[in-house]
């Protein structure tokens, strides 16, 4: 009879970024197929990109008999003071992702957790998620919500409507001419 695993999740180690970005890798190969570009240069720029954004970007791992096999972050965003509460933030759960072996068995759920917990801990005043379909439940079941104040938009390239709204009348930047 084996053993039970050890399950934990806990802040990644810095010798597991590249890990961690090869989970991110193998999840857009599973969503989209293989990217271009090399696994070995996103896997190097990834580690570098999660070392240099630690402070806003909060990376949890799954790990399982300490082999990572999931990761999620927390990004944290300062919000604008109020004259009530000078330190502000809010936080949104990001790239929570578990290997599809080990899936179905509450893991994922884990991650979930353990973020919200972490949001907790640094005294966030609200979290949000961009969810896939498959993972709305595990998200609702800890409190998720829609929101219908929430709204948001692409800017990667004006829809025509806004394109014809925004030349319609050109205006200079505010506080000052363009």
């Amino acid at each position: 009879m084996g053993s039970v695993p050890k399950i934990e999740v806990r802040p990644a180690h810095p010798a597991e970024l590249a890990t961690v970005a090869a989970l991110r890798w193998r999840w857009v190969v599973e969503q989209d197929g293989p990217p271009e570009g090399g696994r070995a240069g996103f896997v190097r720029e990834f580690a570098a990109w999660a070392r240099a954004n630690e402070a806003t970007h909060r990376c949890l791992v799954l790990a399982r008999d300490d082999e990572v096999i999931g990761m999620a972050f927390l990004a944290i965003t300062s919000r604008v003071p109020t004259p009530r509460v000078f330190a502000r933030a809010s936080g949104d759960v990001q790239s929570v992702y578990v290997l599809p072996e080990a899936r179905d068995g509450g893991l994922g759920g884990l991650l979930i957790d353990a973020t919200l917990r972490l949001a907790e801990e640094l005294g966030l005043e609200r979290v949000t998620v961009h969810s896939s379909e498959r993972a709305v439940p595990a998200y609702e079941r800890r409190g998720f919500a829609v929101s219908p104040q929430l709204l948001q938009t692409g800017v990667s390239g004006l829809s025509p409507a806004r394109r014809r709204s925004s030349s319609a009348s050109p205006r200079p930047p505010a506080g000052g001419a363009g």
